[in-house]
């Protein structure tokens, strides 16, 4: 869409500060350096405003009971193993090139931090909760699912999403499964020790031997690092969904906000139906299946609906990979230099 002046207008007018502006003067260049001085300092205060966060939900004792029991750390690492396994998958699933560890790391790092912001937004509309099942729902569908998977958006688009190095759409599915993976890791991180934050403590204050205090933390945290190794690969199952659109989003520019605003609703909806399954479901089918323990019904039901949702990610992914090769393997083949910017040019469709 152009301005009417600029529409009538041939290559040869001069039409600076009329209908159409680039920076020239001294103030031009003052006021591009203003807004990215802007931007920059916006970023920053973000990134500044999620260590600050995190610094405060850890310092409430989580960090004190892993230095006192190693064991916990081990028991998170194990909780993020399938979740990280996933991540595997989607990564080799990239048929572009591979992504680079510095952005890799730094999504992963901006998803621990940013998980801070839904922490709080979900304490702030938690009395939702009290308002029987219908609140329960309402605050996974409007608060929890959004919020989630809002502050992983944020964790690719805030710095991943601007280097020139994510330049395939399928770039987004990469980088928000790693946002998955970072939002998992410190959720898991507080649950277990949140978990086992009495037994640690009376672990330290006895004075247990090693392989006491190894057994004794095993026991005590193997129900819990079980459940929440389970609920790690939806959190990278969820924002891959959002992270695919996002790169999508990035080729096409016209289109971008809705674009977005379609991963976010598919990833919320599946984040807040598995919310609201995972507490009806397993007590349904024990009624069918009596005498089968609730945690194995409760496996059961994960395994299920994220398997359903990862076929349908598979799905998409494939479709990438089979049209990018049927693209690169056509009778005008592309140099390895330019080939994964070929697929987004409209000449080659």
């Amino acid at each position: 869409m152009k301005d009417p002046v600029e529409a009538r207008a041939d290559e040869s007018d001069d039409l600076y500060d009329i209908a159409s502006w680039e920076p020239r003067t001294a103030l031009d260049a003052l006021a591009l350096k203003t807004y990215h001085g802007a931007v920059s300092a916006g970023r920053a205060f973000i990134v500044a405003l999620g260590i600050f966060i995190m610094l405060l939900i850890l310092g409430g004792g989580a960090g004190a009971i892993i230095i006192d029991n190693p064991f916990i750390l081990g028991l998170i690492v194990l909780s993020v193993v399938p979740a990280g396994l996933l991540v595997l998958y989607i990564y080799s699933a990239d048929i572009t090139t591979n992504e680079p560890a510095s952005l890799i790391a730094a999504t992963f790092v901006l998803s621990i931090l940013f998980a801070g912001f839904a922490a709080i937004i979900n304490s702030v509309f938690g009395f939702l909760q009290a308002f029987s099942l219908i609140g329960l729902i309402l605050f996974y569908y409007v608060v929890v699912g959004p919020g989630e998977e809002a502050v992983k958006l944020l964790a690719v688009r805030l710095y991943a999403f601007r280097d020139d190095r994510f330049d395939s759409v399928i770039d987004g599915a990469v980088y928000g499964a790693i946002a998955g993976l970072g939002f998992a890791t410190i959720e898991n991180v507080i649950y277990i020790t949140q978990n086992l934050q009495t037994p640690a403590m009376i672990l330290a204050q006895s004075g247990s031997d090693f392989a006491s205090q190894f057994f004794e933390t095993i026991d005590a945290g193997s129900g819990i690092t079980a459940v929440r190794g389970l609920a790690g690969p939806g959190h990278v199952i969820y924002s891959a969904f959002t992270g695919y659109y996002l790169g999508l989003a990035k080729f096409n520019r016209e289109n971008a906000g809705p674009i977005i605003a379609k991963g976010l609703l598919i990833a919320a909806f599946i984040h807040a139906t598995y919310n609201t399954l995972a507490g009806i479901v397993p007590g349904i089918v024990s009624i069918f299946v009596p005498g089968v323990p609730p945690l194995v019904l409760f496996f059961g039901f994960v395994i299920v609906y994220d398997g359903i949702f990862l076929y349908v990610l598979y799905r998409k992914l494939e479709r990438y990979r089979s049209t990018f090769q049927a693209l690169h393997d056509g009778p005008e083949v592309a140099s390895e230099h330019d080939s994964e910017l070929t697929e987004f040019d409209p000449e080659t469709r």
